[in-house]
């Protein structure tokens, strides 16, 4: 027990802040990405935002550089889960039980997969609470991934330090 309480215990700090301009850069692709999904869903009859997107633009822009922030994650990790929780809620219903057995199976799966994207851990919670059908994974998931992925790229790419992405598979 007193090794396992010592793991508490730690002597790093957390890093710095970053810059006033790194943040205002990666604040407005966030912006810019949302506010896309947001406008073609508010004008259309194409459902392509959900809660999840805005962590996942956090990564995105943020953290460009991060393994969890690659098209490849942030795409496939959103299919993954949004799958697992569809499935979980045609076989087991809205019950807690399956809420876990979702986000479980997701993190999981993503890991298994090399997919790993924490937004999409909520995935399931939204897709099984909410009752969503099969389209779901088509509209909002894949359509809104590909298009904030799209903008990460383009956005991105337009600062003279940032690459993105690091890897598309």
């Amino acid at each position: 027990m007193k090794n396992y309480l010592a793991k508490f215990v730690t002597t790093e700090k957390s890093p710095n802040p970053l810059s006033f301009n790194i943040s205002l850069f990666s604040g407005i692709g966030g912006f810019i990405a949302i506010a896309t999904v947001a406008f073609i869903t508010a004008n259309s009859n194409i459902p392509l935002i959900m809660a999840p997107f805005g962590a996942t633009c956090v990564l995105a822009f943020g953290v460009p550089d991060s393994p969890l922030a690659q098209p490849r994650n942030i795409i496939g990790g959103h299919l993954i889960s949004t799958l697992i929780g569809l499935i979980c809620l045609y076989l087991f219903g809205n019950e807690w039980y399956s809420l876990a057995i979702g986000v479980g199976a997701a993190i999981a799966i993503m890991q298994l997969s090399g997919t790993t994207h924490p937004p999409a851990g909520a995935d399931p919670l939204l897709v099984i609470m909410g009752g969503c059908t099969w389209e779901f994974i088509i509209n909002p998931v894949f359509s809104g991934a590909i298009i904030i992925t799209a903008i990460a790229c383009l956005f991105n790419n337009m600062d003279k330090v940032r690459k993105y992405p690091k890897y598309w598979i």
